[in-house]
């Protein structure tokens, strides 16, 4: 070829072959085996395969275009997959692969502080998760002989709840109540609460408004300690196979904790919109519905999720996993299948009252229906000591509240029973974002079970509670330091907090401000 001529066709042949021949020269040859299947039909997310017979329960399945999916369903000559990303470029005929790993999650401390998917993909903005290990969703409980007993107390900063149904480390306790009862504020409160513990909050969002997410996020923000947080978010609008595996990845990323001897606290919400989720994906793939139109598995779904919340024996490092599970009624129905399913699953339910919270209680949790069944044996040894009688008392007043409606009160024993009710009332009213410590709580019930309150106007009881931290450190700190442990409350102790409450009452009732 002549300078300045234009190359020919045989010149340009032989320089793409030459190039050809050096790429070639440094490319390590090695063979790789894969397992290549088809799209036979899909809609709503879900597609029928064909061609993997060896696929695996739940292995993660790669599509065409980049799409993930799991294997939800195996039959004789197909495969039910759920696609966890947007579906609409799939069609029928389309590649799918066996990715030969069934689907997990990260886990590690790199997930702490962090807004992610059930995947772990950052919704925060910030970098991709650095994840210590990958950790199957599906994991199984521990064994009767790997637990140990729940006697370590999660303190709520509710006094409502930590003085009548005591939450241990290590329990599933369930909060109910019907639509806009303030389900998910106690959850909340108990995330916030955890601001100077030792206990690591995994909160799990399940088909949940984008806004209420994000306002949850904030006051944990703004109010708690983000840094030993880690949010999951499956919102309304994301896949129904993120909402389905949302709890069980959250409770993975939990368990990682647990199992390293530290302690891990998990909120689920809600499981009535998982179960809704479980069934629209159930009658997808033709699954035969049960009860209430519920498949019959969704009992061993929520069974085999809950199991997973444990303490661990010494042996195993002494970790715990608290599940606090979230629950939706319609009109106060307890009865109902899917919550009728989680109050036999977990030890115990926080139940909220529509009329209560209507009537500006809160919480409005309903002291006649909740119930801890191990709490008890967890609970501070002072606050044991001083909240014996208050469920009691509180229950016979409400009673006689109700009796004395239709006509006045002539009994000065009942007048005086009445008295002590309505400040049990007030005391276990409390604002969002206000947590006690336990040595709050034990000065405040042995304050009231001593008459102590008797006295003060009932609109003082705010100024109380927000006044009475910083004036017990100040006047007791000596028996402050020794209560914030998990020592008694002695007689003599007992007086000295009695007394200093006394002081912050004088000067209340006297319009000290």
């Amino acid at each position: 070829m002549t300078a300045g001529s234009a190359p020919t066709e045989n010149s340009l042949a032989e320089a793409w072959l030459e190039r050809s021949r050096e790429r070639l020269a440094h490319t390590e040859l090695i063979p790789e085996a894969m397992s290549l299947g088809r799209v036979e039909r899909i809609a709503d997310a879900i597609a029928e395969l064909s061609g993997l017979p060896e696929t695996r329960l739940n292995e993660l399945l790669r599509f065409e275009g980049g799409q993930i999916g799991f294997a939800l369903t195996l039959d004789a000559h197909s495969i039910s997959a759920v696609i966890l990303d947007e579906a609409r470029t799939i069609e029928a005929g389309s590649r799918v692969e066996r990715m030969g790993k069934v689907l997990e999650v990260p886990v590690g401390p790199g997930l702490l502080g962090r807004v992610v998917d059930p995947l772990g993909r950052p919704l925060d903005g910030g970098k991709p998760v650095v994840a210590e290990a990958f950790h199957p969703v599906e994991r199984p409980a521990p064994a009767i002989i790997e637990r140990d007993l729940v006697a370590e107390q999660v303190n709520t900063g509710l006094l409502v709840v930590d003085a009548l149904f005591t939450l241990g480390r290590g329990q599933r306790e369930l909060i109910i109540g019907d639509r806009a009862t303030g389900k998910t504020a106690v959850a909340l409160d108990t995330i916030i609460s955890q601001k100077h513990s030792d206990i690591v909050c995994v909160y799990v969002a399940v088909g949940q408004r984008a806004t209420a997410v994000e306002r949850v996020i904030e006051a944990v923000r703004a109010h708690g300690a983000p840094e030993r947080c880690i949010f999951v978010v499956a919102s309304a609008s994301s896949a129904p196979g993120l909402q389905w595996i949302a709890p069980f990845a959250g409770m993975t990323m939990a368990e990682y904790f647990r199992d390293r001897g530290r302690h891990a606290l998990i909120v689920i919400d809600d499981l009535t919109k998982h179960a809704a989720t479980h069934r629209e994906l159930a009658l997808l793939t033709r699954e035969p519905v049960g009860r209430e139109a519920y498949p019959g598995d969704i009992f061993y779904l929520h069974a085999r999720l809950l199991e997973r919340a444990a303490k661990l024996s010494a042996e195993l490092g002494g970790g715990s996993l608290t599940a606090l599970p979230i629950a939706e009624t319609d009109a106060g129905n307890l009865a109902a299948y899917i919550p009728t399913n989680l109050i036999s699953i977990t030890d115990g339910q926080i139940v909220l009252n529509t009329q209560l919270f209507a009537a500006n209680h809160r919480p409005a949790v309903d002291v006649g229906l909740s119930v801890s069944r191990v709490g008890g044996k967890a609970q501070h040894p002072a606050l044991r000591q001083v909240s014996g009688r208050i469920r009691l008392d509180y229950s016979q007043f409400l009673e006689l509240e109700m009796f004395t409606r239709f006509g006045g009160i002539t009994d000065t024993r009942v007048k005086t029973q009445m008295m002590r009710g309505e400040r049990i009332r007030a005391l276990l009213s409390q604002p969002r974002f206000t947590p006690l410590r336990p040595v709050d709580e034990i000065a405040l019930l042995a304050a009231l079970a001593t008459g102590a309150l008797d006295d003060l106007p009932l609109e003082t009881m705010p100024e109380l509670r927000r006044r009475l931290p910083g004036h017990l450190d100040a006047v007791v700190p000596d028996l402050m330091k020794e209560l914030g442990g998990s020592g008694a409350l002695d007689d003599a102790g007992r007086e000295r907090l009695v007394a200093a409450v006394r002081t912050l009452v004088d000067d209340l009732r006297g319009g000290g401000g």
